[in-house]
């Protein structure tokens, strides 16, 4: 079994003026053992060797990709997997994305991590476009998409969850004109024959369970929303035994977003 988290660290695991969480985020991948790892909001990872010393202390190989805009992303992956290709995506992500392709006994499986710009949904239609056409050059059937992609589920209903939010974070999730709920982003992946893995396994779960923000650590621009997601191939979907968001007294205060894991097996 070989088992991929994804997870929004908030900054780096460190507020300026406010409590260093980084031990917090540690202790959480350390309990959770996943042997992928897409991390994202890498706040100052690219500076002092940060990202070599937390690799070190979870026991894994990182892949950075640096972010001209925002703040770096990176996937990392646990030996004994091993890597065969590794790199940046060339586009220009206001964050980043990474590509590792990981060698398994079912075939290579690539994994794209990406954080999507908050503040725009036709961007993050543009940055969507950018990584599909990245998964259809994977060099086998195993593709998978993981990261805070910051938008909505088209199957479901919004309106209300949204009309809570002050109107300054509202606006992140609606059209232009402000007259409809924008989910592009998330029905591209799905038109691109991609599947969305926590609905997939959780077939009649309720919403809540799948909610991946707020924390009890905060977040005033969220209102219960699943902003991360695991999208994978049809061939990864079919390996899919389990996909959950990891709710813990250390995920409750480690960052604003909660971890998303699923259990492939390959």
């Amino acid at each position: 079994m070989l088992r991929v988290m994804t997870w929004n660290i908030r900054t780096g695991g460190r507020d300026r003026g406010g409590p260093d969480r980084l031990d917090r985020v540690v202790q959480v991948v350390n309990q959770q053992m996943p042997d992928v790892l897409a991390l994202q909001e890498l706040r100052g990872f690219d500076q002092a060797g940060l990202m070599a010393s937390v690799a070190d202390r979870v026991g894994m190989t990182p892949h950075l990709a640096r972010s001209c805009f925002g703040q770096p992303v990176a996937v990392l992956v646990r030996p004994p997997y091993r890597v065969v290709d590794a790199g940046t995506l060339r586009r220009p992500f206001h964050q980043a994305a990474a590509r590792v392709v990981v060698s398994t006994a079912a075939g290579p499986l690539t994994v794209l991590g990406t954080h999507l710009w908050p503040y725009s949904g036709g961007r993050r239609r543009m940055e969507v476009d950018w990584l599909v056409a990245a998964l259809r050059r994977a060099p086998g059937p195993l593709t998978l998409l993981a990261g805070d992609l910051n938008s909505l589920d088209p199957t479901v209903d919004h309106a209300a969850r949204l009309a809570g939010l002050p109107a300054l974070y509202r606006k992140r999730h609606l059209r232009r004109r402000g007259e409809a709920v924008d989910t592009r982003a998330v029905a591209r992946l799905l038109a691109a024959d991609l599947v969305d893995l926590w609905p997939s396994a959780n077939a009649g779960a309720p919403e809540a369970a799948g909610l991946t923000v707020p924390t009890r650590f905060g977040g005033a621009e969220f209102a219960g929303m699943r902003l991360d997601y695991l999208f994978g191939s049809r061939a990864v979907a079919e390996r899919a035994r389990d996909c959950r968001v990891i709710r813990d007294a250390a995920t409750d205060t480690a960052s604003d977003h909660y971890p998303l894991l699923v259990t492939l097996d390959l």
